[in-house]
């Protein structure tokens, strides 16, 4: 059984391996842009297509960026991991051309549960949404 840290570096190279190949990235033009041990931040650029029928970015495309942030972070530390809860709160509206940046930190990352805090920012540093997340680790490496 490889020592923790070397656990550690597995799941980033398994994660930053799968990063280039993950269909709802690509989709969503999502890029991971720095991934650490309990902490990963990942980018998107809002479009048009991005928009509901008030004209306002839909709150499930600022949540699935988070979600992105959170599914990488937790499974730095604890691989395979799976969310159990996710709880957002949309604090100021996102826009068209918007990068908004999404960023997440592991603050418990145990045998039986995780628990993340995720923070979704424009490119001038606003607040967008603030989640906190929750993780099952399904089995050892």
């Amino acid at each position: 059984m490889p020592d923790a840290e070397g656990g550690k570096a597995d799941n980033l190279a398994e994660l930053k391996a799968k990063e280039k190949v993950e269909p709802i990235a690509s989709f969503l033009k999502m890029r991971l842009v720095e991934l650490s041990p309990g902490y990963a931040k990942v980018v998107m650029k809002l479009t048009p297509e991005h928009q509901n029928f008030n004209g306002l970015i839909f709150g499930g495309i600022i949540m699935a960026l988070a979600d992105q942030a959170f599914a990488y972070a937790s499974n730095s530390l604890a691989y395979p991991s799976f969310a159990s809860q996710f709880n957002i709160h949309f604090l100021n509206a996102a826009k068209v051309d918007d990068e908004l940046v999404a960023e997440c930190r592991v603050v418990k990352s145990g045998k039986r549960v995780g628990l993340s805090e995720i923070t979704v920012l424009n490119q001038e540093g606003k607040l967008i949404a603030k989640a906190t997340g929750t993780t099952i680790p399904v089995a050892e490496k």
